[in-house]
């Protein structure tokens, strides 16, 4: 099998049938798109997602408290802790190690999340260090958003811009390459883009204003996760590619690498619907926060998804192996 997630078809078949007994308390199940579950305790619920970092040896401590927290915060809720499992080949120093978790606790610290628990092991099973983790978060059920609530009509934004995560990532794994093509003060900006891949503040203001879905951008990159979205909501859209911002660096990285910015994974883009006569409220509020936000289409009844191209419409195809991976 190809490396990234696991396709559509893959992945049901896996979990249908194989997710054990039915509980009632649990009020948001495994489904394709959908970022978190929820377990209902009284009007509370219980969220919890989890995600391993797996695109990236460079800055992963901060990528682990930062793509599992984004889940949460594409709930609506406010992240409480999280757990932390960390694989290490033979041969990985203690100093390492204590890089990481200190990498963890900064990020971690900053949003007010407790680290509290996981699991450490130095073992053969894998050829460089693993971090996966769990993040446990809170919300009234009646605040709850899924990602699949996209009401007809509703428009689509995204925040940030495009191929946030992916930039940051190739231009620490590649930055002898990228040095002979990018000014270093271009190279700089590309891997600062890891600062941005928190989505937790726009979640939180967007769940708060009252939003009918969000989705964190990861893996697929922005076109995956239209795709998931709506998906999930049993939906279509139609989206403007001329109304989805691109760093000039990440083009540049993009280019030189023969890949798809679109396509590629996204982490610190959050895509939110809302209804259309609330879009320009919800641009200005977040947007008084320094978050840069995006109006780049509309959800339409069917299961079709096009973008609009100059010249013409392409239909959008189910998420392939992440571009990232070309690279990396």
């Amino acid at each position: 099998m190809k490396v990234g997630k696991l396709s559509t078809d893959k992945l049901n078949r896996l979990i249908h049938g194989n997710t054990g007994a039915t509980r009632e308390e649990v009020v948001i199940r495994p489904k394709i798109g959908e970022d978190c579950a929820v377990i209902r305790f009284g009007d509370e619920g219980c969220i919890l997602s989890t995600d391993p970092i797996t695109g990236s040896a460079s800055e992963i401590g901060k990528l682990a408290v930062h793509i599992n927290g984004n889940d949460i915060a594409s709930s609506g809720g406010e992240i409480i802790g999280l757990m932390l499992t960390i694989l290490a080949p033979e041969g990985t120093t203690l100093e390492a190690l204590e890089y990481i978790m200190q990498q963890a606790s900064d990020e971690a610290k900053a949003l007010d999340i407790e680290i509290i628990g996981g699991h450490t092991e130095i073992t053969r099973a894998v050829n460089q260090i693993l971090v996966s983790a769990t993040a446990v978060g809170k919300e009234k059920l009646d605040k709850i958003v899924a990602t699949g609530g996209g009401q007809v009509g509703d428009h689509i934004l995204i925040t940030k811009g495009v191929g946030i995560e992916g930039t940051g990532i190739i231009a620490y794994e590649k930055s002898d390459e990228l040095s002979q093509i990018l000014t270093a003060d271009e190279l700089r900006a590309a891997q600062d883009m890891l600062n941005w891949v928190s989505v937790y503040k726009e979640g939180r203001i967007a769940g708060a204003f009252g939003v009918t879905s969000m989705h964190d951008v990861t893996e697929g990159g922005i076109m995956g996760a239209l795709w998931e979205s709506c998906t999930a909501a049993e939906i279509g859209c139609r989206v403007r590619l001329a109304h989805m911002p691109v760093a000039a660096v990440t083009e540049k990285i993009c280019a030189h690498f023969n890949i798809d910015p679109y396509r590629l994974i996204s982490s610190g883009s959050m895509m939110i619907t809302v209804a259309a006569e609330q879009v320009d409220a919800l641009i200005k509020k977040l947007e008084a926060e320094q978050i840069l936000t995006f109006d780049i289409g509309v959800l339409t009844e069917g299961d079709m998804l096009y973008v609009d191209l100059e010249g013409g419409v392409l239909e959008i195809p189910e998420p392939d192996s992440d571009e990232l991976y070309q690279v990396i």
